[in-house]
């Protein structure tokens, strides 16, 4: 009988656990703040005082105006439950960070070695575009 109490009083627990209490960021206190994960005593003090300016709009503004919370931390913070207004963090920089793949390949070539000026020998590119002659 003790046994199928604790049992169920175990999975209580758990289920409890992955039921992630949802905080909002602009009424969560210093203790709430200082229990999330990669939330030390300093981004704390420093969302308290950017809080008592002004309330955070979205999650944009929250990491614009807080130093040390970018969208990294602002992703791992919304995991873990903390809310914005409600609505959970959204990387809307994507399609920036593919953009800026392709500039990072145009630098590279920059950096190549120039081309000595000097043409490929001539049979090279006579025979580079040309199927075999078929033999009859």
């Amino acid at each position: 009988m003790w046994k199928k109490i604790a049992g169920v009083l175990l999975t209580l627990g758990f289920a409890g656990l992955t039921w992630a209490q949802q905080i909002d960021l602009n009424k969560a206190t210093e203790v709430e703040l200082d229990a999330l994960k990669g939330v030390g005593p300093v981004l704390t003090k420093e969302l308290m005082n950017e809080r008592k300016k002004a309330p955070f709009k979205d999650w944009e503004d929250v990491t614009s105006r807080v130093k040390g919370l970018g969208p990294q931390k602002a992703s791992s913070l919304s995991d873990q439950g903390v809310r914005v207004q409600g609505s959970t963090y959204t990387a809307k920089s994507a399609g920036t960070a593919a953009e800026k793949k392709p500039a990072k390949a145009a630098d590279s070539a920059k950096d190549a070695p120039k081309d000595s000026g000097k043409a490929a020998p001539k049979s090279a590119d006579a025979t580079a575009g040309k199927a075999p002659a078929a033999k009859n």
